[in-house]
């Protein structure tokens, strides 16, 4: 039999085509929303260092997680700028702090939304760091105690996932425990499982108002560098400790840290695609380097097609919003 040519392009000559053989599709029910909540009564202020994004005072956040529900996207994740900040971050686990207040608001007007708490105290401390300083460096132990108390006051609140951002080691374990004693014990863990020391975070930094007031991360968050056998010992260790969903950050310089763990590890895997990302492909279409829709989902189903089952997204909102998925 004569040999035929193969011709693969039959399967791209229409959109419809391309939809029907496509294979990685990206829905609103992949998406988290970030959300900054801050001090105050009446706030909707623009974050100067992030196109689009807001703080909010928790009497308006309220308004804005309804619209997130009613655009169909299934959860926000809440970060804190606190009244006051202490070498403790005591401001973290007050039970009247600024996200558990939040969190309350969220579920009087939307209890179906999902709510996802960060939890980290880097916004909370007067050094900046994600922990307790003792002789200059981070106390791993003595952090993880308050990071327990954290979530049990965002847990009491009414937050259905928590999410610990810190990368202290065993933090995953004393939460679940702390969770569990205090009667949460359907409230999920969503780890950050491998947290690089990146240079992404610069916006996020800003507007949570959380950059280390000396030295740098990298005594605690991952090295850039690090092998990939590396972070999948992270990821297996969370997971033994109770993690019920793991996290990968940043998403796109660590494609392949999302997809050898989406084949090696069977719980649902979450990728943050983070504030310089995001910002790269808002100032570069503000240039006219290239357009920002085609860049954002190109973006976004690079992330989906590693392997995320969670994509955590500043591009959520517009992207359901004007109906590009």
């Amino acid at each position: 039999m004569q040999n035929l040519p193969v011709r693969i392009r039959r399967l791209r000559k229409s959109d419809s085509m391309r939809r029907l053989v496509r294979g990685v599709n990206l829905s609103a029910d992949n998406l988290v929303y970030p959300l900054f909540v801050c001090p105050g009564k009446g706030i909707k202020k623009p974050i100067q260092s992030m196109t689009d994004c807001f703080h909010f005072s928790p009497d308006k956040i309220a308004d804005e997680a309804k619209e997130i529900f009613n655009l169909g996207i299934p959860a926000v994740l809440l970060f804190g700028l606190p009244e006051k900040k202490d070498s403790k971050g005591s401001d973290a686990f007050n039970d009247n702090g600024i996200v558990q207040q939040a969190v309350k608001n969220i579920k009087k007007v939307v209890p179906d939304l999902l709510v996802i708490t960060d939890v980290c105290l880097c916004a909370y401390t007067d050094t900046g760091h994600c922990g307790i300083i003792k002789d200059k460096k981070v106390d791993n132990d003595a952090t993880c105690e308050i990071l327990a108390k954290v979530a049990v006051s965002h847990a009491k609140a009414g937050a259905d996932i928590i999410a610990p951002s810190d990368m202290m080691d065993g933090r995953v374990g004393i939460i679940r425990k702390a969770l569990d004693e205090n009667g949460f014990i359907d409230t999920a863990i969503m780890s950050y499982s491998a947290k690089y020391a990146s240079a992404f975070y610069g916006p996020f930094r800003d507007a949570a108002d959380s950059a280390p007031a000396f030295g740098d991360r990298k005594t605690y968050q991952m090295d850039i560098a690090a092998s990939a056998k590396q972070a999948m010992r992270e990821i297996e260790l969370d997971i033994k400790e109770g993690a019920d969903i793991v996290m990968i950050k940043p998403a796109l310089c660590f494609l392949d840290i999302i997809f050898q763990a989406k084949q090696r590890f069977d719980v649902p895997i979450a990728a943050f695609n983070v504030s310089g990302e995001y910002m790269m492909i808002n100032s570069a279409s503000r240039q006219g380097v290239f357009d920002k829709k085609s860049a954002m989902m190109e973006t976004l189903y690079a992330i989906k097609r590693a392997g995320a089952d969670i994509i955590i997204t500043y591009f959520a909102k517009e992207i359901v919003k004007n109906k590009i998925i």
